[in-house]
């Protein structure tokens, strides 16, 4: 077979691709919540077994991600049916491909709302708002933002300029540029950090709450924890790999390739985790605070520290990066579909769905002040948003995924697109996204659906 060009072009190599995919997993999400649940469920116990759990599910499912779009080179709703019709199977499968775009862009609505928020503490740690503070009034700052819908809407309006302006570029003089300079940025960010928790914060402490073998906490919860965040961590079943998949250069390996990039996406965030939590031993907080970690609990940690307005700001720049890199990835699918379809170049593509993620985030930053009130089934927008995209279409989006590439893409093309002999390795790929990985990510599926609906 001939090999297929993409219209948007390629990545310069295979580098700048895991790079790419790297932003694409590396989110809000990684920096505290990987952590946190590492110390929580058995420490180095439980990164065993997370690392089991992306061996044979979240690695089998990427793969095929990857190898769909590099065979179509097209966004991944028409990467789904060309691939679909080339296996000999129906056109319709692009409907797996429509539902994974639509999450991305849901996604991406509510996510620009929480970077907004991200944006706001950079420009406050950067004018020392919070130095000082206790975390009463860390907890009064942060509410009188939920509360400021002008606020929230200036910054989810600066957030969604900045992800669109990128993507707006195109492949290579968009998102290989900012990737080229927000990857390397993001990395420098986190060891400068992390050098700054060595000295300042109770480093043996965060380093044995992330890292002590604890087999007595590894129960059932905490397998299922692991087999979630294996899948959810790598940007699956929403279309960004498939995406950056099909610009990927075919000469480089597809299993090398997306198994450097699950270990950089665990090791960014282990180390973030080294960074964040002997800061948050050092100033007895609380390494639980879930999401109220970053917003309420690190300002006041940074801001009784010495040097904490600097390290604070710096802390929330690369939040800022990370959540960047990851929502370029979001709204990529669906700008490449509108070009391949409509005849339209990227700039006119971008200003369409910029201003249609950007209404459907005023509706999400709503649900904190003007629209509190407004539910769809009993939930506010933002999540609706969350729940509908975290709970039904991405695990539905992973598991069709699996089946499609393990049971319907022709042997002889994942071979080909893997460049992989008949062997041991093959066939332990073919047997993980055949059986194990459709199995596990059901069962993320049940458990989820059913903890949000009756738990």
């Amino acid at each position: 077979m001939q090999e297929k060009q993409s219209i948007h072009g390629s990545w310069a190599n295979r580098w700048i691709f895991i790079l790419a995919a790297t932003g694409s997993a590396v989110g809000l999400g990684n920096i505290w919540k990987f952590p946190y649940i590492t110390g929580e469920n058995g420490g180095g116990a439980f990164v065993l077994v997370y690392l089991v759990c992306i061996l044979l599910v979240g690695v089998p499912i990427m793969m095929g991600e990857v190898l769909v779009g590099r065979r179509a080179r097209q966004s991944p709703i028409n990467a789904m049916r060309e691939v679909a019709k080339e296996s000999g199977h129906s056109g319709k499968w692009s409907l797996v491909g429509l539902m994974g775009v639509m999450s991305g862009f849901m996604i991406f609505s509510f996510y620009s709302v929480v970077a907004g928020w991200v944006l706001y503490y950079v420009a406050g740690m950067g004018k020392g708002d919070f130095v000082g503070v206790g975390s009463e009034q860390a907890g009064a700052i942060f509410n009188n933002l939920l509360g400021d819908w002008q606020s929230l809407m200036i910054w989810h309006t600066v957030f969604v300029v900045m992800v669109m302006a990128v993507v707006a570029g195109g492949v290579n003089k968009g998102l290989e540029r900012a990737t080229r300079v927000m990857m390397p940025a993001l990395f420098v960010l986190l060891l400068l950090l992390l050098g700054y928790s060595m000295n300042t914060g109770h480093f043996a402490e965060g380093w044995n709450f992330l890292f002590k073998f604890d087999v007595s906490k590894l129960t059932w919860d905490a397998v299922l924890v692991a087999l979630g965040h294996s899948f959810f961590t790598l940007s699956l079943g929403m279309g960004a790999i498939m995406a950056y998949g099909s610009y990927m250069p075919k000469k480089a390996s597809i299993g090398g390739t997306v198994m450097t990039i699950a270990a950089m996406d665990t090791l960014v965030a282990l180390v973030a985790g080294l960074a964040i939590f002997p800061i948050v031993f050092a100033n007895q907080l609380d390494p639980g605070a879930g999401p109220g970690l970053m917003f309420v609990t690190l300002p006041v940690a940074f801001g009784q520290m010495a040097g904490g307005q600097l390290f604070g700001f710096l802390f929330f720049v690369l939040i800022g990066v990370a959540a960047w890199t990851s929502a370029i990835s979001l709204m990529e699918p669906a700008a490449a579909w509108l070009v391949e379809n409509f005849n339209m170049s990227r700039k006119v593509a971008c200003v369409l769905l910029a201003l249609t993620v950007w209404g459907l985030g005023i509706l999400a930053l709503g649900s904190f002040n003007f629209l509190s009130d407004f539910t769809i089934f009993g939930m506010n927008t933002f999540d609706f948003l969350d729940f509908a995209t975290a709970n039904i279409m991405l695990p539905l989006g992973g598991i069709f995924i699996s089946l499609f590439a393990g049971w319907f893409v022709k042997k002889k093309v994942s071979l080909d697109e893997l460049a992989m002999e008949e062997n041991n390795l093959f066939y332990l790929w073919y047997i993980s996204i055949r059986f194990i990985a459709p199995v596990a990510v059901s069962i993320i599926f049940a458990i989820n659906l059913y903890q949000k609906l009756v738990g």
